[in-house]
């Protein structure tokens, strides 16, 4: 009986967890669905209409995406700075990260709490002085000056999460590894890295979603000839308000990406979120 009951509550939660799923892709079959359809199409009926006259469906809108340089431009515009943004801020906040976890020198908890401190600073106080900074620069308005500002805002979390990650490790390890004439560096990639690969790779797919869907700072630091798909697109709504045809692949062609990147590495995001609760 008790088997039984199990197998039933074991039933029920898959059976709600597949309709949750369900209803969380529907919007995102819908935008593709649309992207598919004319501007006539659009205007007559909703884009489950297509499943009663699939005639309407056609790749000609990404046919005139592609020859749309704006939003091309933008698409890479926004893989210039989501790229390097992440590797930056992983590779950074993973070394200053093992430092604070296992390193000692003079003032590391002082840092460590300044650190600690920057996370409760909100984004909207740094836009006007940091404007004002690369400016003087030559920073404003370019893709480094966009890459250089996300840099900055997303290490104070990154350092914090990896530093936790990285302190609970058992020392024992860590101690032999110096033993056997391990160097930090040695140790730091040849252990530490594999070990913490789960909460590297949480961090990694935060931090690209935050900056490929970012339209706040982006809208500011970036100009024309730099601004990500976020910005583009808006832009293209106020000016363009009717051609649905380009706005609907290029706004699933914005979704589809972080959707992909986090079912890639949803395993590895997984065993982050997990790890602190298995210890």
């Amino acid at each position: 009986m008790n088997a039984i009951r199990r197998g039933l509550g074991n039933a029920v939660v898959q059976a709600f967890l597949v309709v949750i799923g369900l209803v969380w892709m529907t919007p995102l079959a819908g935008l593709f669905l649309s992207s598919l359809r004319s501007a006539e199409d659009t205007a007559k009926g909703g884009w489950w209409t297509v499943f009663t006259s699939p005639g309407q469906l056609s790749f000609d809108n990404y046919s005139a995406l592609l020859e749309n340089s704006g939003i091309t431009q933008a698409f890479w515009n926004t893989v210039l700075i989501s790229v390097p943004t992440t590797v930056l801020v992983v590779v950074v906040a993973a070394l200053a990260g093992y430092a604070f976890a296992w390193l000692e020198f003079p003032g590391r908890d002082t840092v460590f709490l300044v650190v600690v401190a920057l996370l409760v600073v909100p984004v909207q106080i740094g836009l006007l002085p940091v404007a004002k900074l690369f400016g003087q620069l030559g920073l404003f308005g370019t893709i480094p000056g966009v890459v250089l500002f996300h840099v900055a805002y997303g290490l104070p979390f990154a350092v914090f999460l990896l530093r936790n990650y990285f302190a609970e490790m058992p020392k024992e390890m860590l101690e032999a590894a110096r033993m056997d004439g391990g160097s930090e560096w040695r140790i730091f990639t040849r252990l530490v890295l594999p070990v913490g690969r789960p909460a590297i790779a949480s961090l990694a797919i935060f931090q690209f979603l935050w900056v490929w869907n970012d339209m706040l700072v982006a809208l500011l630091f970036a100009d024309s000839s730099s601004q990500p798909l976020t910005v583009e697109l808006q832009s293209q709504i106020r000016q363009f308000g009717s051609n649905v045809d380009v706005l609907a692949p290029g706004a699933f062609l914005s979704l589809v990406v972080p959707v992909v990147v986090f079912f890639a590495f949803q395993r590895h995001f997984v065993q982050g979120v997990m790890a602190g609760s298995v210890k």
